[in-house]
């Protein structure tokens, strides 16, 4: 095949994806989860002004999207393109429009429909108590993951980009700001998000005028890396218990439009320059550390095709913050899209900002090589040659656009956590204070990612786990999903089917790893990967058996709790 037109994979993937959103979402709003703008949401029957807050919907797509894209998009697809451009096309195009913004999407509003439940607790509601343990083991190894391989993507790119320190740090000053007009001074959104924007690019600007690198020796015997992992930790720690409206929800919308705003200069410098894809189609000459392309291509880009991280910010954040039940279209599938653009992006840059296919050979000459650095130098690359950019000023950007999503993958992944501890402090009829559970889980993340030595190795080490158990928290979030529509007497097959793709191919590629880390030698994965094999797999029996039964028994009546004119317009506007 020949090589394209970066512009016209471009064209081809945002139309693709424009189509699943204002088509595919649409029967399923009407046809299968039956949105119903009358229903009472949990943000309006428990707001407590702290994790249960009617949001107006703009304001929460910004969290939402933000909290579930992280570093994974691009990670994922710059790592995947080994294979050739067109599979990782394919996976992120289709994956998007069929299964990742169904998924999201139905993830939201499977818990608006319960309470606010998450859904590990969801889980015990549909498929039993013994599912909803094992289920709990699965979330709660994923988010330490999470935690973990976040924060060492991070601190890399925050030594690397030395430009990028002043913009991620002061961004969280930018969100307290925004977060204060909003809600405590009421001013106008557009506004407050335009002065938030621009604040946001002066400071990328001023970090790019005024780099600041730790010393290379270290401080009190630690490494850059190691230090700004701690400091990392230490915010993620204290972000995660502050009121969702004081630094969450306005963070992730202004950082929300400033990812559309770097999208934009990523596909404007496409429109402009052109590029040709120099790397393959499917790449035929492979080096030898590179495994099959089936299964692995379905797990090493998760995030962008379809992630269990997803499910969980859906039904842990996003549906205590719903304000009215047809909002969940906009907030889980657009939400979906935005990280299909990214991932999209990730695409491009990776197969198309480099000069010859030789060049694009040389950098991806083993199958780690890939990742967030060749990222930021092929999208640098083309934004400098298609808007004039420098190309140091445009590496900042993109790699401060990086860094501000993964920071809030990474806050958000610590409030889950938290919400997963206090879960099976109930399971075991214990209360875990918020305090408490949120130290326990910054601790534990903080052991695992140095658990390998003080250059914090230990937490990329997790990460050919990562995308692994994210695809199998998926597939258990989608058969959770099928019990519930089979319960209902809804249309399930767009759910069950690709429930049924996810599951194979995840299960699938776990027990290549499984094998592969045996040989290796490599016990600490092992075992992981042993505990996320047995305790999915006996997740998805218990599912089968309560599809089963659900097939065979009665159906449930809708629960249709009304708001009032109030309660509809009080989330409307922030």
């Amino acid at each position: 095949m020949d090589a394209p037109n970066s512009l016209v994979l471009a064209i081809i993937g945002i139309v693709m994806m424009l189509a699943g959103y204002f088509l595919y979402s649409k029967f399923l709003a009407k046809k299968v989860y039956k949105l119903n703008a009358e229903f009472k949401t949990p943000a309006h029957q428990f707001n407590d002004g702290v994790d249960f807050v009617p949001t107006n919907r703009y304001v929460l797509w910004g969290h939402h999207f933000t909290s579930v894209a992280g570093a994974a998009p691009i990670v994922g697809p710059a790592v995947a393109v080994i294979w050739g451009w067109l599979p990782a096309f394919l996976w992120v195009t289709i994956g998007t429009v069929f299964i990742a913004g169904m998924h999201d999407f139905g993830a939201l509003w499977a818990s608006v429909r319960n309470r606010g439940k998450s859904m590990g607790a969801l889980s015990g509601t549909y498929i039993g108590n013994r599912g909803r343990n094992l289920f709990l083991v699965v979330i709660f190894l994923l988010i330490l993951m999470v935690l973990a391989a976040f924060a060492v993507v991070i601190s890399n790119l925050l030594v690397a980009q030395p430009g990028a320190v002043i913009p991620t740090w002061g961004a969280l000053v930018v969100a307290v700001l925004v977060g204060q007009a909003i809600y405590r001074f009421k001013w106008n959104l557009m506004a407050v998000t335009a002065v938030g924007v621009v604040a946001l690019y002066a400071l990328i600007l001023l970090g790019n005028a005024y780099p600041i690198s730790l010393p290379e020796e270290g401080v009190a015997g630690l490494t850059p890396n190691a230090i700004w992992i701690i400091l990392l930790f230490l915010y993620s720690g204290v972000a995660s218990m502050l009121p969702v409206w004081v630094l969450l929800q306005p963070r992730d919308f202004i950082n929300g439009v400033q990812l559309f705003i770097g999208l934009g200069i990523i596909y404007a410098a496409v429109l402009f320059a052109t590029p040709s894809v120099v790397a393959p189609a499917v790449n035929d000459a492979l080096p030898e550390d590179t495994p099959s392309i089936v299964p692995l291509l379905f797990v090493t880009i998760a995030c962008g095709a379809i992630s269990g991280f997803h499910g969980i910010v859906s039904s842990g954040t996003s549906s205590k913050q719903l304000n009215l039940e047809t909002d969940a279209k906009f907030v889980g599938y657009f939400g979906a899209v935005g990280e299909g653009l990214l991932a999209l992006g990730a695409i491009i840059a990776t197969t198309a900002g480099f000069q010859t296919a030789a060049q694009w050979r040389e950098l991806y000459s083993s199958f780690d090589a890939g990742g967030v650095p060749l990222f930021v130098e092929g999208g640098a690359s083309i934004v400098n040659a298609g808007l004039g950019v420098p190309n140091d000023l445009a590496a900042t950007i993109l790699a401060t656009m990086t860094i501000l999503f993964a920071a809030t993958t990474l806050d958000t992944a610590t409030r889950l956590k938290r919400f997963v501890i206090q879960e099976i402090g109930q399971i075991a009829g214990v209360k875990v204070p918020t305090v408490v559970a949120t130290v326990i889980a910054v601790v534990l993340a903080f052991g695992l990612t140095f658990s390998q030595g003080a250059d914090a190795s230990g937490g990329m080490r997790l990460w050919p786990l990562f995308g692994t158990t994210n695809q199998l928290l998926a597939g258990l979030t989608l058969t959770i999903l099928t019990v519930m529509l089979i319960r209902k007497g809804r249309p399930f097959l767009p759910v069950l089917l690709p429930a049924v793709f996810v599951l194979f191919m995840t299960i699938y590629a776990a027990l290549v790893q499984l094998v592969d880390l045996f040989v290796a030698g490599d016990w600490l994965l092992f075992i992981l990967d042993v505990v996320i094999v047995v305790a999915a797999t006996w997740v998805l029996l218990e599912a089968v058996l309560s599809m089963l039964k659900a097939w065979k028994g009665p159906k449930e009546p809708e629960d249709d709790v009304a708001l009032t004119e109030e309660e509809k317009i009080s989330g409307s506007t922030p």
